[in-house]
């Protein structure tokens, strides 16, 4: 745990500290004294509010400060001077590695499952700090971050509430083939029971990550930016191909969260009843069309574009030509779909593609999301109730009403005036547990 602020006694902090590592314990009644409190996204924020917390989920928010003594033994969090809002989802990371290129490649083929485990649990911590008290993991060829999911859960670990799509299912050749790149003699003992060429493998594959107990599905319906062949960024998988991951997913009551570049993709995902687009970097007339159709949502991942520009310049030599051009042309045309689909109407929900993007400067989306068109309401929106829906939760988190659980964070300043301040949260409750002060 954190240091503790001076607001809080010693009692407390033993029990939250105690409590992280046992599970996640209901945290005795607290009073939060917030000077500000947006409890709805999309509503106009409180001034001088209370939320009041019992068995770590919200009991109650009350406009201004609850007397303590209206309720003997409860724990008074003084938050006046901040912020507060809820705990922020992030859509899309991958917790299973932090390099890339050539450096991505080699940790594969040299480092076994537990390397990758204990870096997952430290980039999930990360995460939390951050402010981001939910994600969504989109993909993790090693299958760990089901395992963290669930020792996190359990409050064996620290770490943001995980919904997790196993490994990504992709054609053989395509995005999601990871001996792409490797030599053949090498390539025939790596793991790709992800892969799969027409309806029954299609099937077939969805149903393996079933079994493995995944949230949802992830589908690499497109090339991608960082794939080492070049194929460019287009559609990889027949209309036949999509539509049985797609209802094979549904069949199962599993959203699939759909990986495309390319128009074609896109527009093909969206016809066969994909749930969200990750990236839709050539989203076009008709994929904007086929999303209001359907509700679909755009996670536009603007951070991995800002991630290419410093790579490229900082190490150049870890990718090959293909892949440096593809990077370069990603960060050239970022934010122009997110500016079209936001104009029309689409449904956004926040994503960083964290993982390509650094872990820990989630928040530096917001800014992005900003400078594309959004208005800095509609990006904490985004953040909250959007992805809460897209993930399911909405039940469970999304805002600060009765009965969904107390994730929290509070900030200095206002993010509704400058959305920057959510780059530096030093306040992050999770489930009633203070994990950050």
């Amino acid at each position: 745990m954190l240091r503790r602020g001076r607001l809080y006694v010693a009692t407390l902090a033993a029990i939250i500290v105690s409590a992280a590592y046992a599970g996640e314990v209901p945290a005795p009644t607290a009073l939060i004294h917030a000077g500000h409190l947006l409890d709805r996204p999309g509503s106009q924020p409180r001034s001088s509010a209370t939320v009041l917390v019992r068995d770590g989920r919200i009991a109650e928010v009350r406009d201004g400060f609850v007397d303590p003594q209206d309720f003997p033994g409860a724990q008074v969090i003084d938050m006046r001077a901040y912020f507060v809002l809820p705990g922020l989802i992030d859509s899309h990371v991958h917790f299973n590695g932090t390099e890339s290129g050539k450096g991505a490649l080699l940790e594969r083929l040299s480092k076994d499952t537990a390397f990758f485990a204990y870096r997952a649990a430290t980039l999930a911590r990360l995460t939390l700090d951050a402010g981001f008290t939910t994600v969504r993991v989109l993909g993790n060829p090693a299958g760990v971050t089901l395992s963290l999911r669930d020792a996190i859960a359990a409050g064996a670990l620290p770490g943001p509430r995980i919904l997790d799509a196993g490994n990504s299912i992709a054609a053989t050749g395509g995005s999601g083939d990871v001996t792409l790149g490797v030599h053949s003699a090498l390539a025939g003992h790596m793991d790709q029971d992800n892969l799969c060429d027409g309806t029954e493998s299609c099937r077939r594959a969805v149903r393996l990550q079933v079994r493995r107990g995944v949230d949802l599905i992830k589908l690499k319906i497109t090339g991608g930016v960082n794939s080492r062949v070049a194929t460019g960024l287009g559609r990889q998988m027949f209309i036949d191909e999509a539509r049985a991951v797609v209802e094979t997913a549904h069949l199962y009551g599993k959203k699939v969260a759909v990986h495309a570049h390319g128009a074609d993709g896109i527009n093909l995902a969206l016809e066969c009843g994909a749930d969200s687009i990750e990236h839709g970097t050539l989203l076009d007339d008709q994929g904007i069309e086929l999303m209001l159709r359907s509700g679909a949502f755009l996670v536009p991942t603007l951070s991995t574009a800002t991630t290419y520009v410093e790579r490229l310049a900082n190490n150049p030599g870890t990718y090959t030509q293909e892949v440096r051009e593809k990077m370069e042309w990603r960060a050239s045309v970022t934010g122009q779909a997110l500016r079209q689909a936001y104009a029309r109407g689409v449904r956004i929900a926040f994503g960083t593609d964290a993982g390509v993007s650094p872990h820990g400067r989630n928040a530096e989306e917001f800014v992005l999301m900003v400078k594309y068109g959004m208005t800095p309401g509609d990006a904490i929106k985004a953040a909250t109730l959007n992805a809460a829906e897209l993930l399911g939760i909405a039940d469970e988190v999304g805002s600060l009403e009765p009965g969904k659980r107390a994730d929290l964070v509070a900030v200095r300043g206002n993010p509704l005036e400058d959305i920057a301040v959510l780059q530096h949260v030093p306040f992050v409750m999770k489930g009633g547990l203070i994990w950050k002060q």
